[in-house]
């Protein structure tokens, strides 16, 4: 790993968990980079390893083909969020979903099974699982009641409030399809924010 990636670690790992800098090493052991190009899988359905990623750079999608060959998006993810299986991870199952990338894409990737082989000798590590699986059940709960809650509308603006770049990084079809509406109904929603931001 670069430097600067050892300094993001380290850093993220005492905001996390208040693990030390000095006492890193054996996460670093187990810690390596990967980088991908734009439009590369990097968890295929039904993959069953349990990967765990920082995405230092670029831009990611999950999503599922339905039986009639349409692609469903469930998230995007972005810098300096995590990435991972949500099945592979808290279920032990096959991924059913596909993660791919939109553009280019440095992570930071940790084999879970080989995390909790550490946390048997650094108990100290243990809040850190405990973040990430808090962190995943958490992200899935807010976008579920995002969903029964908030309009498209209301998950768009939420979204361009979080990271307003995403909507020149992404394409529309992939926003429109996590917001659960079509590519016209995205559009019909950009005019009439415009519309509301010209009155």
């Amino acid at each position: 790993m670069s430097a600067s990636s050892i300094t993001t670690l380290q850093q993220l790992l005492f905001d996390l968990a208040g693990v030390l800098p000095a006492d890193t090493a054996p996460l670093f052991a187990m810690t390596r980079q990967v980088q991908l190009g734009a439009n590369e899988t990097y968890i295929r359905e039904g993959d069953t390893e349990r990967r765990l990623a920082y995405i230092e750079q670029g831009v990611m999608r999950a999503y599922i083909v339905k039986p009639n060959g349409d692609e469903a998006t469930l998230f995007l993810r972005w810098e300096k969020q995590f990435i991972a299986s949500h099945d592979t991870i808290i279920n032990r199952k096959p991924s059913r979903f596909i993660y791919r990338t939109l553009e280019p894409v440095t992570l930071l990737e940790i084999d879970y099974d080989v995390l909790e082989e550490v946390l048997k000798t650094h108990p100290e590590y243990e809040p850190l699982r405990n973040f990430f699986l808090m962190r995943m059940l958490s992200e899935s709960l807010n976008m579920l009641e995002a969903f029964v809650t908030l309009s498209p509308e209301e998950r768009y603006r939420n979204l361009l409030a979080e990271r307003f770049d995403l909507v020149n990084r992404v394409p529309d079809k992939y926003i429109a399809s996590m917001l659960g509406i079509t590519p016209v109904s995205l559009s019909r929603i950009r005019k009439r924010m415009l519309d509301k931001g010209k009155g």
